[in-house]
């Protein structure tokens, strides 16, 4: 199989590996990452394809298997070791509390940038927020798509201008 004809195959099995990404991720951007990652591998390791063999199940493997690699990758980066002689565990939250002033102070901050958002883009981001989609948002405030997720993103740019204070917190 020529590369030409392995990408005009990808192409048409790519449709169905989306809505998996999104089940595995639970996060648009993240599973519109899962699945350039797996077309990706897919494409460079196009050679240990067989003609014959189920490309879409082979895709879906791919796709898993990155997904958990980039699972264990992340939780391998936020574990602490404790190398320590007493051999405290870090890890545990057993014995330890949470300050619930600093998250008042964090949601109001956040609910007053929100409400300082101009009223094009602070209706868009809030129905977006609460899970309407970008056409159920477009038909109903009677908008092209483009322009609701136009409104989104530069709504979002403004909220991360003005909580950048809580960038560390986030990361």
């Amino acid at each position: 199989m020529t590369a030409l004809e392995f990408t005009h195959h990808i192409g048409k099995v790519s449709k169905s590996l989306r809505p998996f990404a999104l089940r595995l991720t639970k996060d648009v951007e993240d599973a519109n990452d899962l699945l350039q990652d797996t077309l990706l591998k897919a494409f460079t390791n196009r050679d240990k394809y067989t003609d014959g063999t189920n490309l879409k199940a082979w895709l879906y493997t791919i796709m898993k298997n990155t997904f958990i690699t980039n699972y264990q990758r992340m939780v391998r980066k936020n574990t602490f070791i404790d190398t320590t002689d007493n051999l405290h565990y870090i890890n545990t939250m057993d014995s330890s509390t949470d300050n619930g002033a600093y998250s008042t102070f964090a949601q109001e901050d956040i609910s007053r940038a929100v409400n300082s958002l101009d009223e094009t883009y602070r209706t868009p981001f809030m129905m977006h927020f609460r899970g309407f989609k970008y056409h159920e948002i477009a038909a109903k405030l009677d908008i092209p798509i483009g322009t609701v997720k136009n409104r989104i993103h530069i709504a979002r740019k403004e909220l991360k201008d003005k909580l950048k204070v809580y960038a560390y917190y986030a990361a």
